[in-house]
């Protein structure tokens, strides 16, 4: 075991930890913050995705002894956020969820598109979103949703 000390949504948080405990089981275990969904654990669908040090990670790849003294954020984290909180009202009204299983990953990575690509074209949002899988939606919506947002940043 090993003690990890991590802030979390603007929290501290320690605990002991297996060395091989990743960092998507450590939110949600330890920290009982169950918006961070797991699909693959091969960090490859994006379901997991989070914030760590101010960028998107997959956090079933990610051991939580390696984040040992990070700023992580999860979707619980981004309440007060204005650019989550337009993501979330455009992904509503362009239809961009459906079962909802990989939209705190998806979220966060829209997010960091916003911010990070602010003239992306539907072309660069579809590359951007590559490792975020979506069996639901044909990402017709998402896509929307993000260039809406982008759109409504440039007014």
């Amino acid at each position: 075991m090993k003690t990890i000390s991590i802030t979390v949504n603007g929290k501290p948080a320690q605990a002991s930890v297996e060395p091989r405990t990743n960092l998507a089981d450590f939110v949600r275990e330890h920290l009982h913050l169950t918006g961070t969904n797991i699909g693959c654990e091969h960090g490859v669908c994006g379901a997991c995705t989070i914030e760590v040090d101010g960028g998107p990670a997959r956090s079933c790849i990610a051991y939580a002894v390696a984040c040992d003294g990070a700023t992580v954020r999860t979707i619980e984290g981004f309440a007060a956020d204005a650019t989550m909180h337009a993501l979330r009202e455009a992904f509503s009204a362009e239809h961009a969820l459906q079962c909802g299983y990989c939209t705190p990953g998806m979220l966060i990575t829209a997010r960091d598109i916003v911010l990070r690509l602010p003239d992306a074209d539907d072309g660069r949002v579809r590359e951007e979103l590559a490792g975020n899988l979506c069996r639901c939606t044909g990402y017709v919506g998402i896509v929307r949703a993000i260039r809406r947002v982008l759109e409504q940043n440039k007014l």
